[in-house]
This record gives C-alpha cells, sequence and structure tokens, in this order.
C-alpha cells in the first residue's frame, strides 16, 4: 500500500495531487537553448506527478555550460516554456522551473556570444570534460573568478529568471543549490578561496546563497520558490569537508528564515557519493520548518517509509522518470518498470526521450 506516497499534499499554496515529485533531469533537447515542442510533450506525458521540478535552466547567457539547455531570460525562451507549462497543466499536473547556473562546469563554446564561463575562485577541473556538439568531449578551461559587480549582476539575473519563469505559468521555481554547480561552488571551500565577504567563514560561503535566496523570494514569493541542496555530493569534483554538516544546517536554517517553501536534499549514495548520514538529515528535517523533499535512489516501497515515519513529506524520483512517463500510475498498479537506455540521457531528438511505452501502450 503506498497510502501517503499517493495522498494529496499541500506545498505552500499549491495543492499536489500526490508526494511524487519528478526530479530535475538535464536531458538535452533544447535546440538553440529554447524549449520546443518536443519538450512540451514530454514534460506533459509526466504530469501524474504530483510535482515536477524541470531541467536545470540558466538564469542567464553565462549559465549555459552544457550543449542545448534550456535558459530563462529571453522572450523566446518564455514563448517555448509556455508551451511547457500549458501541455502539464492541461493535465493536472503542477511544475517548478529549476534555475541551474553551471558557474565552472561550463565550457565557451557552449556559451552564446557575450557570455563568460565565471565562478567564485578560478579553481581548475582536472576530472571532468564537458561535450560540445560537433566538437565532442573537449577539457574545461579555469573560469573567470567573478567580480563584487558580476555577483550583484548574477542575483539580480536569477530575480529575473524566477519572474519570467512565473510569467510564462510556471507555478514556482527551484534554485539549484546543488551538484557542484555555482550556488554550490561558493558553499563549499574546495571552489571557494576568495578573502572578501563570500569567502571564508561559513556564514561568509553561504552568503551568495542568502542573497540570491532573498531576491528570488522577493521577486515571486517564498511560496513559490524551493532550493535543493547535496551534502556530501561529489558531482563535478565537489566532496566533503571540515564543515560541511555546519554549513548544510547553517543552510537550512537561514532558508526557513528567508521563507522557501521547500528544500530538496538529495543523497548521491546510489551515483558513488558517500551517503549522507541520517544525523544530518534529521537534523536538517528539525531545523527547517516547512516542507523536505528526499532524493537518491528511492524505490516506492522506501519513499511510503520515510513519508509515513516523518523523515520526509514528498520524495522525487529521476531515471525512473525518464523511462516511464506514467511512473504513478505504474506505482499505484504495482506495475514493472520500463529500464531506461542511458545512451539517450543527452542526445538531440526524441529517441530514448518520447519512445517509452505507457502502461497502456504496452498492453
Amino acid at each position: 500500500m503506498l497510502d501517503h506516497l499517493l495522498s494529496e499534499y499541500q506545498l505552500g499554496q499549491t495543492k499536489l495531487a500526490n508526494r511524487v515529485v519528478m526530479a530535475p533531469l538535464t536531458r538535452s533537447r533544447a535546440e538553440g537553448n529554447v524549449p520546443n515542442d518536443m519538450m512540451a510533450t514530454y514534460y506533459g506525458n509526466r504530469a501524474g506527478a504530483g510535482l515536477i521540478i524541470s531541467e536545470g535552466t540558466s538564469p542567464s547567457v553565462n549559465g549555459l555550460g552544457y550543449p542545448r539547455i534550456p535558459g530563462s531570460f529571453s522572450t523566446e525562451q518564455m514563448e517555448g516554456w509556455k508551451k511547457v507549462t500549458r501541455a502539464v497543466h492541461d493535465q493536472g499536473g503542477k511544475i517548478f522551473m529549476q534555475l541551474m547556473h553551471c558557474g565552472r562546469v561550463g565550457h565557451p563554446d557552449n556559451v552564446p556570444a557575450g557570455g563568460r564561463i565565471l565562478a567564485p575562485s578560478p579553481v581548475e577541473m582536472t576530472e571532468t570534460k564537458m561535450y560540445v556538439d560537433g566538437k565532442g568531449l573537449l577539457d574545461i578551461p579555469v573560469a573567470h573568478e567573478m567580480s563584487i559587480d558580476e555577483i550583484t549582476l548574477t542575483i539580480e539575473e536569477y530575480a529575473n529568471a524566477a519572474k519570467l519563469a512565473i510569467e510564462a505559468g510556471f507555478d514556482g521555481v527551484e534554485l539549484h543549490a546543488a551538484n557542484g554547480y555555482l550556488l554550490e561552488q561558493f558553499m563549499h571551500p574546495k571552489t571557494n578561496r576568495r578573502n572578501d565577504q563570500y569567502g571564508g567563514s561559513v556564514e561568509n560561503r553561504l552568503r551568495f546563497l542568502r542573497n540570491v535566496a532573498e531576491a528570488t523570494v522577493a521577486a515571486i514569493g517564498g511560496d513559490r520558490v524551493g532550493v535543493r541542496l547535496s551534502p556530501y555530493g561529489v558531482f563535478n569534483e565537489m566532496g566533503s569537508f571540515d564543515t560541511v554538516d555546519e554549513t548544510f544546517v547553517s543552510a537550512a536554517r537561514l532558508l526557513d528564515e528567508i521563507g522557501v517553501t521547500y528544500l530538496h536534499l538529495v543523497d548521491q549514495e546510489d551515483m558513488g557519493a558517500p551517503p549522507v548520514p541520517d544525523a544530518i538529515k534529521a537534523k536538517i528535517r528539525e531545523t527547517f520548518s516547512r516542507s523536505l523533499i528526499l532524493a537518491g535512489g528511492y524505490d516506492a516501497h522506501r519513499a511510503e517509509q520515510d513519508i509515513s515515519s516523518g523523515r520526509c513529506d514528498l520524495v522525487a524520483f529521476g531515471r525512473p522518470f525518464i523511462a516511464n512517463p506514467d511512473l504513478v500510475e505504474r506505482f499505484r498498479e504495482g506495475a514493472e518498470l520500463n529500464v531506461p537506455d542511458y545512451d539517450t540521457f543527452y542526445t538531440p531528438g526524441p529517441e530514448g526521450y518520447l519512445t517509452y511505452p505507457t502502461l497502456a501502450e504496452t498492453a
């Protein structure tokens, strides 16, 4: 029985049909960084989720580190996103846009003219390469260290991108402060070696997150803002550090004070990272007074257990949603799940994107 997982839930001012969240999933189908009809079909097909969180979407030309990821800073992009939100809402779903600035995790050849690869500090990436269409995997050059003026502008870009998202029909936005992207780059002492007000102490390393969250809440309201965190994550050459527990509990505390509607805590153990200790999950749960989403290698049974025991309010599923557009129906029916094709996760075109069958199509 999945009585809790499949029950309705009130997320701020947004009523969800169930507690199944579609996690943000980079799929690299936005040719020219603009959402398209194919993406509208993809998201509309998955509107059975209580909440969809979109793929990472850049608030700025500077944040487009990967090929074919969408943005939220142009009129053309917003017209494309309107097709997506309309497709989801027509099926009774809810959708938040994830705002993801890649920071140092990018290549200049993936950034439009006038853009720059920015980071809190010029720290080289030594193990990661970046794919560029027509060129393959390339070394990632050292990013440009952000000036105070560039930090201030980037904060404004987040807030403006959030306003555009709401205008395009999104129910809210999620700030991506996980997986080694710009917000986490400021939080982490490996990637933040500044000696000004944005570096050094835990409070200073959290200042950029605080500023972005405050600006975004001021722009669209706290009930429409969530934040994703990945303590102990190793993605994009991050990793644990001495003050990791203090940093993330402090982040939960300041985000609670700012008034965001949810924290989305991802445990990357199934991706090879150290597990997030249960004590830290519990401390964040205790510190943050509103909704908590947990993610990381869940199946329906474990999700039901963690919701029913009060460890979280909602659970996010990633890869299962890639291969199963009707994942919630499959949970409800106890049906077998399609297996995802990893080779088509980031390739252009409909193959491995719109080609997974539903239960009805299989029958």
